[in-house]
């Protein structure tokens, strides 16, 4: 049949192209151009179904814009503080600091994370407490709410949150709600109804053009972030839905850590939030003082010297693998680091595995449960390379962990939204907060050692006794790991 052989050649001839895309052209690390190579060579329809769904590559592309006056501003404050650390100028509140003055210019000149000193730190770890407090702080607001998770589930906690975005703009309170549209993708128009009534606004992260089709899906605005009267921000792992309360029956307790911000730490979130959300709406935020108030005098309690680090497939670097290199390389006596996915890059492994060959105290606590199979796998492949190094890892078992933290040291600590795997380190939009001051970091320890109790550890014996199909769905995931 000729039209047959045409239809074979023709689509030889795409992943041909496809392949010297990938290969050529495409800004890729080596392990994914090997994984979409083989995509495209044993599964060659689907895999250029795949390859158009998943494999753009937005490295290239300007996606965000700052006006004019706010660019200013926010390149002289860099420019002065990038100066500072250079000179060795820079005043710090807390001495302490200047251990990490190498890691704090790393994010001051590559991700222009300004350092900022006069912040207040409060953490949550269960969803109870957290939502909770966020209605509360919702009630209390004045001028404007700013609103953005990854997943926003209608289920009875998503509706007390609409709920209560949609009185406070009846009050007249400005509220914008922004949500990515494959996290939130069970979500229907119904839900926002009465909230657009009431004069609220709402707009979805790269949504679907096509109904069930969207070329973008990799490509996820993972970040969880509220602003209220440019005064109090939350940021950290908590999404929007009853399984987030503890409420799931498979995964019972979620365990999570998340934060609430004051001090100028919040016009850095405020200002990711407006580059978001002037990506996403048609209806773009316009600079004004009322989202970026001046603030009043600095509390005792306001010490905690941060910085805010943003990533995603845009941009030139990959912020986050440098960001967690650095941190494991500083580390003198002891790595924690808690994370739902574990699927780190060569060069990152390979930091954890010299740490702990040097005698440095690594710790790694994963999820005993999994919630997405071959990327757990995965997760166990990379555990059982580094338990020969010396590596210490723990199975949470009391429910899901889905917290986020890195803990150097008891001296600076890492919260927010990325995972140690290659989804948020390379493709997602992701936000987290480096926080420099060695209490708040001595808190997420606490909580770090607490967590242990609902554990169980996987030594290396333990790990050969695995079954011989567990191997092979190891092996099997550890392959497809760079495109999970």
């Amino acid at each position: 049949m000729d039209w047959v052989s045409h239809a074979l050649t023709v689509l030889f001839i795409i992943n041909i192209l496809l392949a010297l895309t990938v290969v050529f052209l495409e800004r890729r690390n080596v392990a994914a151009t090997w994984s979409w190579l083989m995509v495209l060579l044993f599964i060659p329809i689907l895999g250029f179904l795949l390859y158009v769904m998943l494999g753009q590559n937005l490295s290239r592309r300007k996606l965000y814009k700052w006006n004019q006056r706010m660019q200013e501003r926010m390149q002289t404050v860099i420019s002065e503080q990038r100066e500072q650390l250079m000179n060795g100028t820079m005043t710090y509140l807390d001495p302490m600091v200047n251990e990490y003055r190498d890691l704090i210019y790393l994010n001051v000149s590559s991700n222009d994370a300004f350092l900022t000193q006069d912040n207040g730190v409060h953490i949550f770890t269960d969803g109870i407490s957290k939502f909770s407090d966020l209605l509360l702080k919702i009630e209390e607001a004045k001028t404007h709410i700013h609103m953005q998770y990854y997943i926003v589930k209608n289920d009875a906690l998503g509706k007390r949150i609409i709920q209560a975005l949609t009185r406070k703009a009846e009050q007249g309170v400005i509220v914008r709600f922004l949500y990515d549209d494959i996290g939130s993708r069970s979500l229907k128009d119904s839900f926002f109804r009465d909230f657009l009534k009431a004069g609220g606004h709402k707009a979805a992260f790269f949504p679907s053009r096509i109904p069930y089709l969207n070329y973008r899906v990799n490509y996820r605005n993972h970040r969880k972030l509220v602003i209220i009267d440019g005064q109090i921000a939350y940021m950290g792992g908590f999404n929007v839905g009853n399984e987030y309360l503890g409420m799931d029956p498979k995964f019972g307790f979620w365990r999570d850590t998340h934060l609430r911000l004051t001090g100028s730490v919040v016009r850095a979130l405020q200002s990711r939030f407006i580059l978001d959300w002037n990506l996403a709406s048609a209806m773009p935020v316009e600079v004004d003082p009322c989202y970026f108030p001046e603030r009043g005098e600095r509390s005792a309690l306001q010490q905690v010297p941060m910085q805010i680090v943003a990533s995603g497939p845009n941009e030139e670097w990959p912020h986050f693998v440098y960001t967690f290199l650095k941190m494991i390389h500083m580390a003198k006596k002891r790595i924690l680091l808690q994370t739902p996915y574990f699927i780190p890059e060569e060069s990152m492994l390979n930091a954890l595995r010299i740490a702990a060959l040097s005698g440095i105290d690594v710790r790694i606590m994963i999820p005993e449960k999994a919630d997405h199979l071959f990327v757990h796998w995965a997760s166990l492949y990379y555990v059982g390379e580094l338990l020969r190094a010396g590596v210490k890892c723990y199975l949470y078992d009391y429910g899901f962990l889905h917290a986020k933290t890195i803990i150097i040291d008891g001296k600076v600590a890492s919260v927010g939204t990325a995972n140690f795997d290659i989804r948020s380190l390379r493709l997602n939009f992701e936000t987290n907060a480096l926080m420099y001051h060695e209490e708040t970091a001595k808190n997420l320890e606490a909580t770090f050692w607490k967590d242990m109790e609902g554990c169980m550890e996987l030594t290396l014996e333990e790990y050969e006794k695995r079954s011989l199909r567990i191997r092979f769905l190891e092996s099997i995931s550890k392959l497809i790991s760079p495109i999970l």
